[in-house]
């Protein structure tokens, strides 16, 4: 038993409050926003005694109320350790306790944020096989030393390696470490993203999608105070210029969304940094704040290798790892192994990593007859629309036909790239959306594999064939469509050890 109790460094009581004032702009921004826009603007609220003020005391109180709340987080969070256990105690009016089995524990995840780093403190996220929410870690150590997060991660490792109730002081862990003739890890570095590759993944990351997006959700908490009729006038006005100025204004608005999409991507993968032992791999990546995540590679379910068409043309790919614990992040984030990689570069490291894993199999590819099943649904919704466009927009409407080329291209496209292969107890699946993604899983991390046949599929003798593996809270299915019917029982068979016949659409189990 431990009779030393540990607590956060009392810039977490800072942090909690910065929290709490990341959580209060949007009011405060909605409340002195309708103070600017009444008469008399902000100098009203002074004009008018106390009741003017009233909004600006509210303010100052609910800050300074939020100031307390991160004192008191802070005052009342202690840990320890005890019986092979992280404990963890919070909480003023209801005392609330916490205790995590080492065993349970999967990874240790560091954040160093622009508050830490002066210090030289971490941010501790404690990820089990079981944490609830998705995304959400069992614990969270606000700030910590290095030294405390170091002091955690051995206890950890003692308690798991040993099996016996850890010690509390940092000493006895040393002297424990020294008598059972443990040698701390060797942690060799296998990846370190070079500029070049840090710029192409900024430029090419699609990111202006992500920051259009949150303008609009920032924009909708105020769609109150939008006077949207003065902007549509203005707006008229404006096209009065000419399409061509409205064109530009438009293009320069794309322009600086790229722009900050670029910086964004560039700060979060700042010395993206690959490193392993014998357990662990383990990512660094991040410049204003800085994160560090392990990966144990029991928990790891499956490997997916994306390359969208641009970055295939170049040959660069990004590798995802499915992994049954574990975010990058406090979302139910996936974990990428690399962001961006040449393919060259990427195949030796993999190989390393996963020495029981073939990762250039030759694929059992689509029949040639099943080629128009990729391309036929879409003309069942995009023929009625090219009919009432032609009918309605005649003769320009006929334009419309021009779509059918791309559609059949993008369907061939797909069909030659969708393939699978057995090797071992290993099932490699080869599909492409837009992008082409290659799916490497082995036999005994499949939870499930299903396989479907349409009326019009059984009619062809093909089959589609679908594996499902635990990763994050929902699972991960990687789908082939429109294979032989062969095939189908072929990767049946081999996923279970007795004879399995074809499941039919619409048949009963």
């Amino acid at each position: 038993m431990s009779d030393t109790r540990y607590k956060l460094h009392p810039v977490s009581a800072f942090i909690n409050f910065m929290k709490s004032l990341k959580e209060l702009i949007i009011p405060f921004i909605v409340i002195f926003g309708v103070n600017i826009f009444r008469d008399g603007g902000m100098s009203a609220m002074f004009s008018q005694g106390w009741i003017g003020l009233l909004p600006l005391l509210i303010g100052l109180v609910v800050v300074l109320f939020s100031l307390i709340i991160g004192i008191i987080k802070w005052k009342r969070f202690v840990y320890w350790f005890e019986d092979g256990e992280l404990r963890i105690e919070y909480g003023l009016f209801v005392k609330k306790k916490r205790y995590i089995p080492f065993e349970r524990i999967q990874s240790l995840n560091y954040t160093e944020g622009i508050f830490h780093r002066p210090f030289n403190l971490v941010k501790v996220r404690v990820e089990t096989a079981g944490s609830g929410k998705i995304g959400e870690a069992e614990a969270e150590l606000t700030a910590i030393n290095r030294e405390d997060a170091d002091r955690i991660e051995k206890e950890m490792e003692h308690a798991k390696h040993r099996g016996v109730p850890t010690m509390g002081p940092h000493e006895a862990v040393e002297e424990s470490v020294e008598e059972t003739g443990e040698a701390k890890k060797e942690v060799k570095t296998l990846y370190r993203m070079s500029m070049k590759e840090l710029l192409i993944l900024a430029t090419t990351s699609g990111g202006i999608g992500v920051v259009i997006s949150a303008v609009a959700v920032f924009l909708s908490q105020f769609s109150d105070l939008i006077p949207y009729e003065t902007i549509y006038e203005e707006v008229m006005l404006f096209l009065r210029f000419g399409y061509l100025i409205a064109a530009l204004a438009v293009f320069a608005g794309l322009l600086v969304a790229w722009i900050i999409s670029v910086i964004l991507t560039v700060l979060a993968n700042y010395q993206f940094t690959i490193q392993v032992d014998d357990d662990h791999i383990y990512i660094t990546r991040g410049l204003l704040e800085k994160k560090k995540i392990s990966v144990p590679f029991k928990r790891i379910q499956g490997i997916k290798v994306s390359r969208n068409p641009l970055r295939e043309l170049f040959g660069y790919a990004v590798v995802t790892v499915e992994s049954a614990g574990g975010s990058m992040g406090g979302k139910d984030e996936k974990i990428r192994l690399f962001p961006l990689v040449k393919q060259a570069r990427m195949l030796p490291i993999l190989a390393e990593l996963f020495p029981d894993m073939q990762f250039q199999p030759e694929l059992t590819k689509a029949p040639k007859r099943s080629v128009h099943f990729y391309y036929r649904l879409d003309f069942l919704w995009l023929l009625p629309v090219i009919g009432l466009m032609s009918y309605f927009f005649f003769p320009y409407g006929l334009l419309s036909l021009l779509i059918v080329p791309p559609v059949i291209a993008i369907g061939v496209w797909q069909h030659r790239t969708t393939g699978y292969a057995l090797t071992g107890r290993q099932l490699t699946m080869e599909f492409r959306g837009f992008s082409k993604h290659t799916f490497y899983v082995w036999k005994k991390r499949v939870q499930a594999v299903n396989v479907l046949q349409t009326y019009f599929q059984r009619k062809k003798d093909l089959a589609s064939i679908q594996a499902t593996i635990k990763s994050g809270m929902l699972g991960y299915s990687a789908r082939i469509n429109y294979m032989e019917k062969d095939d189908a029982t072929r990767i049946l068979d081999w996923y279970h050890p007795l004879p399995i016949s074809v499941k039919q659409k619409g048949q009963p189990e």
